[in-house]
């Protein structure tokens, strides 16, 4: 395991990690996360850096970083030997540059082109020069692993920031208890209840629950300030009626203002998107501007280039699903009707702006209503800096499908958006909501359950 690894194992031998260009991509700061095991970086890594150093997407930034780090650290001491890495509890750093003496030169075997082979040749390298330590490759791409491993290599996955648990992100449904008749009395009559009747030993704050008893039912949300389950009702939002239990669930955070960071999990179809943009719409004189974003995956200039017309043009067909959804809330009103022309006003006068997350990045987040949708496809520290950037009066909501991942190098566990609802699962301004019934279409849920 990457993160924290122990210095020694049991058999009393120290570790060499070995780290891949993908690693220092996800996280530039990941040297510093090995505890006193030695840490290599071959050369070749430092010159696919150089590749990614200029541009303003997160990898980028990571890039810089880490070149910055490897700068420092250079002023005083040579590199290319072993340098004690400043901190409580650090090993040694070294940039490790690959030479023909290796014993089993992976060069003939896969070639000498491919940086890949030659990051692989320096992990052999450092085999064969400290036969008393494990050297452990440590790369996000599975490829790599593999073909290291074919090698006698040890490889594994960076593991820090990564979600040990996925239960409490996608795979359990809302909670669904039987409760006495008593506590279904009081929410029906008061509206509030006494969590404690639900005998459970831990609740997280706005924890949602379907409670039954015979044939009552009733939703409710903990309330973690007050100690109060308070009941759910039936919600709406600019026109946009909540289909099932769980878009209550949504809308009731969505529109509830002492919760200000919203994460919504579930496959296509389920409303995430849709529900986000009519409560935004319906609380736009709460905030100052309502934005809404996702990444754009295609990042090279080539995939763009192909499209016809100016960077806007380009970056439309991106943003469309958005659209698609801020016209079907638009279409719930006659032509005539006042707020159908009310959307088209905010659009004009860019009370809603749609756009790529990377034109957001930078901008000041005070009295925002913030979506960012396919959430998923961020790393941590994208969500970091996006959401540290939220000033007073701000709402930021995040949706997505945890296991439908565009981006290289992240998967289910080392997602933002995964990373996000597993940090503040029980923050009392932090609600997480699980979609789990399509209502886009029958058709829809056929290809949904079946294909």
């Amino acid at each position: 395991m990457a993160r924290k690894s122990k210095a020694k194992d049991i058999d009393g031998s120290s570790k060499i990690f070995v780290l891949d260009t993908s690693v220092i991509l996800y996280d530039s700061n990941a040297i510093s996360n090995f505890e006193d095991n030695d840490v290599a970086i071959p050369i070749q890594v430092l010159e696919e850096l150089d590749n990614f150093k200029k541009g303003n997407e997160t990898v980028n930034f990571e890039a810089r970083e880490f070149i910055r780090f490897v700068d420092e650290v250079s002023k005083e001491k040579l590199i290319n030997d072993w340098v004690p890495l400043n901190g409580k509890n650090s090993g040694n750093f070294k940039v490790v540059l690959h030479s023909q003496k290796s014993g089993l030169n992976s060069e003939r075997v896969f070639g000498e082109s491919k940086y890949d082979n030659k990051i692989l040749n320096c992990a052999i390298q450092l085999q064969e020069d400290h036969r008393d330590k494990r050297v452990i490759l440590v790369s996000k791409d599975i490829c790599l692993r593999l073909k290291a491993k074919a090698l006698n290599i040890e490889a594994e996955d960076y593991e820090t920031g990564k979600v040990k648990d996925l239960e409490l992100i996608s795979d359990r449904k809302q909670i669904k208890t039987k409760a006495s008749e008593a506590l279904l009395d009081e929410l029906f009559q008061k509206g509030i209840g006494n969590p404690d009747l639900l005998k459970k030993e831990h609740i997280d704050a706005n924890q949602y629950f379907t409670l039954n008893h015979r044939k009552k039912k009733v939703l409710a949300r903990y309330n973690k300030n007050d100690h109060l389950l308070e009941r759910v009702n039936t919600q709406e939002a600019f026109g946009i009626r909540a289909l099932n239990d769980e878009q209550n669930f949504a809308l009731n955070a969505l529109l509830n203002p002492e919760i200000k960071l919203v994460t919504m999990q579930g496959m296509a179809g389920t409303g995430k998107t849709l529900l986000a943009i009519a409560a935004a719409i319906e609380q736009r004189t709460n905030y100052r501007q309502i934005f809404v974003s996702r990444p754009v995956i295609p990042l090279s200039n080539r995939d763009l280039g192909y499209l016809p017309g100016d960077i806007k043009s380009k970056l439309d067909p991106y943003m469309q699903s958005l659209w698609d959804n801020l016209s079907y809330i638009k279409e719930q009103y006659k032509v005539t009707d006042k707020n159908h022309k009310r959307i088209e006003t905010m659009v004009e006068t860019e009370k809603i702006a749609i756009s790529p997350l990377a034109y957001i990045r930078g901008r000041s987040l005070v009295k925002i209503f913030f979506i960012i949708d396919e959430a998923q496809n961020l790393t941590p520290h994208e969500v970091k800096t996006i959401i540290s950037r939220a000033g007073d009066d701000t709402k930021i909501v995040l949706t997505g499908d945890i296991h439908q991942i565009d981006t290289p190098y992240l998967d289910s566990q080392s997602n933002g958006l995964s990373y996000l609802i597993d940090r503040v699962k029980d923050h009392p301004i932090a609600a997480h909501v699980i979609l789990e019934k399509g209502e886009r279409s029958e058709l829809a849920n056929i290809a949904n359950e079946y294909l």
